[in-house]
């Protein structure tokens, strides 16, 4: 995809690093993305920012923001907040969405009222009396799946197999991550889904040696697959698709996301998350279904470019 800036070559200067646990990912990502937009022939600077190092973003003559940070002033609106507020045109979704998606509770509670299945869950609050969480963790049923209120890349998640190890699991995440909540464990088959602007890419069936889809079976363990066409059923694909178009509206996502289920053996869909700044390494699942399509790295960040382009034409326009 070739673009050009009135300027002649595009510039775009591309933020990553970032303060969060996610940090070291998403240098990786930024590494990945600033070398695709090289070989398209873009003008890339690189910058590793954080809340109190925003030079960069007064630099002049940059034609987009690309953002690259996951996780913590990545993901949940901090840094799209300031883009949006000097009028700066940038990669992903808006911060209310950002902030949206990334709290996984209030995330649920949309994709709850979009019509999309999520697992029974229960919030995990300190000082609520542990015998009526205990009472209704049993009625829930475990196993089950311990999880911060806002993290992503896996970050904190633990699993437990009783009501007693999910508490103990829980003041645990809380006292480390701040709010959390206890979700009852899905058994199933664990399918991503990549969308590229109103577009739902191939699914991609995870399969790991673990229990789940943890940190290490992620970015650690070389036995992890990733498989394509495994969903064969025509029905069931078009519901995953359909429900992962769902869940990208309902947030309000725009540009890029990653949406995340479990598909149980009677074909129900649980949506588990939805990730506003999908993964970028060479071992991220968004650029793998781009390459499915015949969407190279270079393709996919230069599609993501012409799609900030757009936005901010729109929103000077008034239209967006």
């Amino acid at each position: 995809m070739k673009l050009t800036s009135p300027k002649g070559k595009l510039s775009v200067t591309l933020l990553m690093g970032g303060v969060g646990r996610e940090r070291r990912i998403s240098l990786q990502s930024g590494r990945s993305v600033e070398e695709a937009l090289r070989s398209e022939g873009v003008d890339v600077t690189a910058a590793d920012v954080g809340p109190d190092k925003l030079g960069v973003l007064d630099k002049a003559g940059v034609d987009v923001f690309f953002v690259a940070l996951h996780g913590e002033f990545g993901e949940d609106g901090g840094i799209q907040r300031i883009l949006q507020r000097r009028g700066l045109a940038y990669t992903g979704s808006g911060p209310a969405a950002s902030r949206l998606a990334f709290d996984k509770i209030a995330a649920r509670q949309a994709f709850a009222e979009a019509g999309v299945e999520t697992p029974p869950a229960v919030e995990f609050e300190p000082a609520c009396g542990c015998a009526d969480l205990l009472r209704r963790l049993a009625d829930m049923r475990g196993p089950y799946v311990v999880k911060p209120r806002r993290q992503g890349s896996s970050v904190g998640v633990s699993m437990a197999s009783s009501p007693a190890e999910a508490l103990a699991a829980a003041k645990e995440v809380s006292a480390a991550f701040g709010d959390c909540f206890i979700e009852k464990f899905i058994a199933g088959r664990e399918i991503t889904a990549g969308i590229l602007g109103d577009r739902v890419l191939p699914l991609i069936e995870v399969r790991t040696e673990g229990s789940f889809y943890d940190y290490r079976a992620k970015y650690r363990d070389p036995r992890t697959r990733y498989l394509f066409d495994t969903v064969i059923d025509g029905g069931l694909l078009s519901r995953i698709k359909s429900a992962a178009m769902e869940c990208f509206n309902a947030v309000g996502l725009r540009h890029v996301a990653r949406v995340d289920f479990i598909v149980t053996e009677d074909g129900r869909v649980f949506v588990l998350e939805v990730n506003s700044i999908p993964g970028l390494t060479a071992h991220s699942l968004l650029p793998k279904a781009a390459a499915k399509v015949g969407i190279s790295m270079g393709g996919l960040c230069m599609t993501l470019v012409a799609a900030a382009l757009d936005s901010s034409r729109l929103s000077v326009g008034g239209g967006g």
